[in-house]
């Protein structure tokens, strides 16, 4: 099988002739650029600047020399706007504060202050505040939320607060997606994945607005998740009118790359603690369930996509409400937040949930542990994670800037050696 063969075959829950590998298939489960400048330069690569896939979490767009020589079978469509609401059809060069040198969108601002740390502005509008900002030793940005006013409970304005966060696909951005999707479909043989826009419901990453010049209303993380007991109606004015927008777009998307896509990442928000879930599961059921599963209903019945949601931390008790809503696949499994134990998901889920990630801890072992403990860890997930097919193995999201480069071999290693192919040169 050729890499889509083996992901389209795997996620319709059917054996492939070896388990799909991912890297950079998502914005989700990627890598940080700070790892992957030091991954390819110990590849003997070319040093080049990293193409930041995603501003906020500031992770790398894999390239086909990486992703040929770790035997990735996934690449996204990317959606050619970033997180601070920048075109990204030119780019231009940015060098993080501890040295590292990317690619960002033409349009991007930013001011190096005196603490050696970086901020950026939102659509690159020095007029106004900067909305994300970067340590002196940071490796991703954090909202500014500072820069958002306090709100008057008494004189709540949804529709007003948010009118500036969400539109219609452009023409010229769908003109950009079918050319682009007809190619990765036409000129690679990987499994694509469809990165969708502005479906995530309650993403606290996004609620302060890092690409709205003055955002406003309820958006602070705390403020929104007591808004679901203290303003229930607020939020439920703002997705109303957020899914006005989601289902017109899904008819321009679907106009414009067709069926070249294999799979949409529909929604990437986190519902999961170390430890629970955010909000109790009756408040999701009542307020994200139904959107949702209008969403994915559309999706079923219009194309012949699969669809994928992110989220990290504790959601078992979740898991049958997103079979209910018509998710097919789950990311990134954390299987070290309670009651994610991957026997039990996988004897429960096993053919209506496809897995993808929970191939390692990266909190603690990718990160701090040794490369013979990486591949430990990564050979047991893959052994019980892959048994009757519906299984891509990815680390638990992002990998982190700090993570060795010998961790990252070992872990990628270990999936060539479960799937019988030559080892990656050891360092």
């Amino acid at each position: 099988m050729n890499s889509r063969e083996r992901v389209i075959a795997t996620i319709n829950h059917k054996k492939a002739d070896k388990v799909p590998v991912d890297l950079g298939g998502t914005c989700v489960s990627s890598i940080s650029a700070t790892a992957y400048y030091r991954l390819r330069e110990a590849l003997g690569l070319e040093k080049k600047p990293v193409e930041i896939f995603e501003m906020l979490q500031f992770v790398a767009k894999v390239d086909d020399e990486v992703r040929k020589i770790l035997g990735i079978d996934t690449v996204p469509l990317c959606y050619p706007v970033d997180t601070l609401g920048n075109p990204l059809n030119e780019r231009k060069a940015f060098t993080t504060p501890i040295g590292i040198p990317a690619l960002v969108s033409k349009n991007s601002e930013w001011d190096l202050l005196p603490d050696g740390s970086v901020v950026m502005y939102p659509r690159g509008d020095r007029s106004v505040a900067p909305s994300l900002h970067m340590l002196s030793d940071g490796m991703y940005f954090d909202n500014i939320t500072e820069r958002i006013p306090a709100f008057d409970e008494d004189n709540l304005q949804p529709l007003e607060d948010f009118k500036d966060d969400f539109g219609l696909i452009s023409e010229e951005i769908a003109a950009h997606l079918q050319i682009e999707s007809k190619r990765l479909f036409t000129d690679t043989s990987y499994a694509i994945v469809g990165q969708f826009p502005g479906a995530m419901f309650g993403d606290t990453g996004l609620n302060p607005g890092p690409g709205i010049r003055q955002p406003r209303g309820i958006r602070k993380m705390d403020d929104w998740l007591m808004a679901h007991l203290l303003h229930p109606e607020y939020l439920e004015a703002v997705y109303d009118m957020q899914m006005g927008f989601v289902m017109k777009n899904l008819e321009i998307y679907k106009q414009a790359v067709g069926d070249t896509i294999q799979i949409i990442l529909v929604n990437s928000a986190d519902f999961g603690t170390q430890n629970a879930e955010m909000i109790a599961p009756e408040i999701y059921r009542k307020l994200y369930k139904p959107r949702c599963k209008k969403i994915n209903d559309w999706i079923h019945q219009n194309t012949n996509w699969k669809t994928m949601y992110h989220s990290c931390g504790c959601i078992v008790n979740l898991l049958d409400d997103f079979i209910e809503m018509g998710v097919d696949i789950i990311n990134p499994v954390q299987l070290s937040a309670k009651g994610m134990d991957p026997r039990m998901l996988k004897d429960k889920y096993s053919g209506r949930l496809v897995f993808w990630g929970g191939g390692i801890d990266t909190q603690k072992t990718l990160p701090f542990g040794a490369p013979e403990e990486v591949r430990r860890e990564a050979l047991g997930r893959l052994e019980l994670l892959s048994k009757g097919s519906g299984y891509i193995f990815n680390p638990v999201h992002n990998i982190v800037g700090k993570t060795s480069v010998n961790n990252i071999l070992a872990f990628f290693n270990a999936a060539r050696e479960f799937n019988h192919d030559p080892l990656i040169a050891n360092l």
